[in-house]
């Protein structure tokens, strides 16, 4: 007996048919089927999979408490805007995927008991639903949302999620559009990660990403598609709310959106499902025996949808002029009220969230809805993304329309019924059954024990007899590290392709690189000891080419002690240069999201690497890192500085469990490295110690990185000829000024006061040593590498941008003289 078609299968062919269709046109589809003696049954090109299963649910309760969600929504965003024009809001997004929330909570969203709740990604412009719906069941309370988005006093809520601003509350940062659904696809694959490691237990715990259709344009949103099926994240659910307007116009006014990211989606082999039309219009599409209605509504351009539903009469005067008008001859206005886009339909949204949850592989619900759905002069309009305020007619009339509202005694108060209201308690209820609120943020994870400095003896003690990088010395830390019992299961190594070129391939064959399926292959350097080793349950993350991928895998693990409860370390290593430049929103994205864990910038500094040329010079990533006000930045010339600070941080991340990340640059030039001198630790951390004492300095001359060798070299020659010069080390020039911030004297007080010449040089732009600038009473002198990077040597490129040694007497001198 053949074996029947499953559903799964059906659909795959479904979204095979409709990228044939979409590709070709409709003609071709059907001339290639009659040529393989088939034919195309329309029923088998899917435009409302939904109707293929069904989730029972209490669709009047769930309409009830959306409108009531909806008010609220409505007076905060409107209040705020009383309050001040600029302060504002958004809530036309909110209105088209209500309902797509309010089913998700209400029977799908899993709380974070015992953190075994989904990872729920909110579209950002949806911010004043959530909270009106948190305002509801008593989460926040009449002050907070009253003060939306006024937060200078300490008492209101934030405009967007922000997990920094509201750390008990939002887990995640998604208003940067594109971030969200990269980093989705990335807390996914980490959950993957940490379930093949035995670091966290299979519960089949989902993650829901919504996003709006106009989102997708951005690169992030589609560019890790791939990553997904690859990796096999049966637990990932794409909800992509297609209302068709981006905050200016159409998203795709001649075209179809939800055809074109089916189109996608269904190449990089999700499954696809869609959701369009109302199951009022698919009962009257079943009436129309000539198809012609069913032919019409595919055929619709987005733009001619919007301009459908956003006129008023819209939909009777569209009727009206098709030869099918005599479907709908006899209704009524409240007949054609019900012609609505499918995200507004709750149990038709309900089947396909059923139906994502199930799925064998990443998921992507494409569902139709109305921007600004119901609001007076605001539903389906270009404007609508805009609209911060309602006057009061607009205001009685929503409520009209609100039908499950209920009695509202003002047009400007929040509305939140007794405790004992059906309505709140089938809310209440449904969330307990499900485990609890949402959002909801755990703030600390478990304590790790972190190593004492004496584990890292070896690396504190110079080495007189060979030259090596620091780049050497982190690889060494790191092998030390993970050679800890207390921790080593919890170290996450992350590279982008560049493990070889920043030494770290030895960790391959040691820790296998992470790959659900394993290693089907025997790699040609099996016998080496640095082959090329993937391991179904491997430790290292080799994320390919692809900066912004590994900086959503460090991001996922850097949430995990959250996220998860469980503490991970991770350890991103790459080019400096494509860091702070290239990825800059995400680590950004990171500071929100209370990340802990190191970044580390390799081959760092504009001089260092110099063979390469003007795209690998990095100048400017410390000076970026000064401003991110969580990043603790460090640019160590000596490998004791180096182990001081990673140690440090790790004690201060997963001990102390302190809400920071480290950044921290290491470079590919190989030096001899001294020993640790005696009570310089505290210094290292603060950010500046006196490396070469000399008494009475004439000069005080402060350095980073490799070019503190510079200073060094300069200081020698300068004191040989009778210029008293003393030399401090400066691992973090951003650290120094925060030591100042909270003293202003600090600096001063430990400079010579006799002292003629204060200079501060690195291998970095002039402004990042510049940031001391104000707390220094001596004339102040900086050095740096302003302007492009270039190729040559590095003895060149020092003398060309002048913090060469020989550059730095002479301009001391000149300065001295002046």
């Amino acid at each position: 007996m053949d074996k029947i078609i499953d559903q799964e299968d059906k659909l795959d062919w479904q979204a095979a048919l409709e990228v044939l269709v979409q590709e070709k046109g409709q003609l071709y589809a059907n001339d290639l089927v009659k040529m393989l003696g088939l034919s195309i049954d329309p029923s088998m090109i899917a435009w409302n999979t939904p109707s293929i299963v069904n989730k029972p649910i209490n669709v009047s309760l769930v309409n009830q408490t959306s409108d009531l969600v909806l008010w609220n929504a409505a007076i905060i965003v409107n209040e705020a805007s009383q309050y001040g024009s600029e302060v504002g809001g958004h809530i036309a997004s909110f209105a088209s995927s209500a309902v797509l929330y309010e089913v998700g909570f209400n029977y799908f969203f899993r709380g974070n008991t015992a953190h075994e709740g989904d990872l729920v990604l909110f579209q950002g412009h949806c911010a004043p639903g959530v909270y009106a719906r948190s305002y509801l069941l008593d989460v926040l309370s009449d002050e907070q949302v009253k003060y939306f988005r006024r937060e200078a006093q300490g008492r209101g809520i934030s405009s967007y999620p922000h997990p920094w601003l509201m750390p008990k509350y939002w887990q995640f940062p998604t208003v940067s559009m594109g971030l969200g659904p990269l980093q989705g696809i990335y807390h996914a694959r980490m959950m993957k990660y940490m379930y093949a490691r035995d670091l966290l237990s299979d519960t089949d715990r989902k993650v829901w990403v919504f996003c709006g259709d106009g989102e997708m344009d951005e690169v992030e949103s589609l560019g890790a598609l791939g990553v997904a099926s690859r990796e096999q994240l049966n637990n990932l659910i794409f909800v992509v709310n297609c209302n068709l307007v981006r905050l200016d116009g159409p998203c795709r006014g001649n075209g179809s959106i939800i055809d074109e990211l089916s189109g996608y989606f269904s190449g990089f082999g999700w499954q696809v499902i869609k959701l369009i039309w109302s199951q009022a219009w698919l009962d009257l599409v079943e009436k129309d025996h000539t198809g012609l209605l069913k032919k019409a509504l595919s055929s619709l351009l987005d733009g001619e949808i919007q301009g459908i539903f956003a006129v008023e009469d819209g939909l009777k005067n569209w009727f009206a002029q098709q030869p099918f008008s005599g479907l709908v001859a006899q209704w009524s206005n409240d007949d054609f009220k019900r012609l609505v886009p499918g995200g507004h339909d709750a149990q038709l949204v309900a089947n396909a969230y059923e139906m994502a949850v199930q799925a064998s592989k990443p998921c992507v619900i494409l569902v139709m809805t109305e921007k600004g759905y119901r609001i007076p002069g605001v539903a389906s309009s270009n404007r609508s993304h805009n609209q911060k305020s309602l006057s009061d007619e607009q205001l009685s009339e929503y409520q009209k329309a609100l039908s499950g509202l209920g009695s509202v005694t003002s047009l400007h108060d929040f509305y939140k019924p007794n405790h004992d209201d059906l309505r709140l308690k089938f809310m209440s209820e449904n969330r307990q059954a499900l485990g609890g609120n949402l959002p909801c943020r755990v703030e600390k994870g478990p304590t790790l024990e972190i190593p004492s400095l004496g584990a890292y003896n070896d690396l504190l003690s110079g080495d007189a007899t060979r030259s090596f990088s620091t780049t050497m010395v982190f690889v060494r830390f790191l092998t030390l590290t993970l050679r800890q019992e207390s921790i080593r299961d919890f170290i996450v190594p992350i590279i982008a392709d560049e493990g070889r070129t920043l030494g770290m391939e030895g960790l391959f064959k040691q820790l296998g690189i992470y790959a659900p399926g394993g290693q089907k292959y025997t790699p040609y350097d099996h016998k080496q000891i640095s082959s090329y080793k993937e391991r179904s349950n491997g430790q290292l993350l080799q994320e390919g080419i692809n900066e912004a991928g590994a900086m959503s895998s460090w991001i996922a693990a850097a949430t995990a002690y959250s996220v998860h409860g469980v503490s991970l370390i991770p350890f991103y290593a790459f080019y400096s240069m494509f860091g702070f430049q290239r990825v800059g929103d995400l680590i950004w994205a990171a500071a929100d999201s209370r990340a802990r864990g190191f970044l580390i910038g390799a081959t760092a500094g504009r001089t260092t690497l110099g063979g390469e040329g003007l795209q690998h010079n990095d100048g400017t990533s410390h000076l970026v890192a000064s401003t991110i006000p969580n990043c603790c930045s460090y640019d160590p010339c000596y490998g004791y500085e180096l182990t001081v600070i990673l140690q440090h941080g790790m004690q201060q991340m997963y001990q102390k469990q302190l809400d920071v990340f480290y950044y921290v640059t290491v470079m590919n030039e190989s030096y001899h490295h001294p020993d640790m001198p005696s009570g310089v630790e505290q210094g290292i951390i603060d950010g500046l110690y006196i490396i070469d004492e000399q008494p009475q300095p004439q000069v005080e001359l402060m350095a980073s990185g490799t070019i503190l060798r510079e200073a060094q070299k300069a200081a020698k020659m300068l004191n040989e000829d009778d210029v008293s010069v003393r030399v401090w080390s400066v691992t973090s020039w951003s650290e120094a000024e925060r030591k100042c911030l909270e003293d202003d004297q600090w600096l001063s007080g430990q400079l010579d006061s006799h002292a003629k010449l204060v200079v501060g040089v690195s291998d970095y732009v002039r402004a990042l040593p510049g940031l001391l600038n104000q707390y220094i009473d001596q004339p102040y002198l900086t050095l740096g590498t302003d302007g492009f990077g270039m190729s040559d040597t590095r003895s060149a490129l020092r003398e060309h941008y002048g913090i060469s040694a020989q550059a730095i007497v002479q301009r001391v001198r000149a300065k001295l003289k002046g």
